[in-house]
């Protein structure tokens, strides 16, 4: 099995900035998709930003319309940890986030059925 723990969330002023970690533990799976996907009450669980394994220790960066250009993605060197900066945070920031891992294929997916496992998730809040 692997497990997934998000951290890093809690209540942030509109305009600040939030960085959301997550650690894996288990087998390595240092090649496969991770991603962070969020779900505010009432919504659907949307994608928010991805990586996708491309060689040699880099990866492929995906962000959704809402975060792209005030948001950073990294992964690890050794694949087990994912981290999300989301700067200018807005009222619409505020949800459950968590990180995924695909373990079924190497290619980068947005759906969120595409991912085999899940972290608890973390609350981010942005005040209005």
């Amino acid at each position: 099995q692997v497990q997934l723990v998000e951290s890093g969330g809690g209540l942030v002023q509109v305009g600040g900035s939030l960085a959301l970690s997550c650690q894996t533990s288990g087998r390595t799976l240092n090649k496969f998709p991770m991603a962070w996907f969020r779900q505010a009450p009432g919504k659907e669980r949307e994608f928010v930003a991805g990586t996708e394994w491309k060689g040699a220790g880099v990866y492929h960066g995906d962000f959704a319309d809402v975060v792209k250009g005030r948001s950073t993605i990294t992964r690890g060197a050794f694949g087990n940890q994912i981290s999300l900066e989301i700067n200018n945070l807005k009222p619409e920031d505020t949800a459950v986030y968590f990180c995924a891992l695909r373990s079924s294929s190497l290619e980068a997916s947005r759906g969120p059925s595409d991912f085999d496992y899940w972290g608890q998730g973390t609350q981010v809040s942005v005040s209005s």
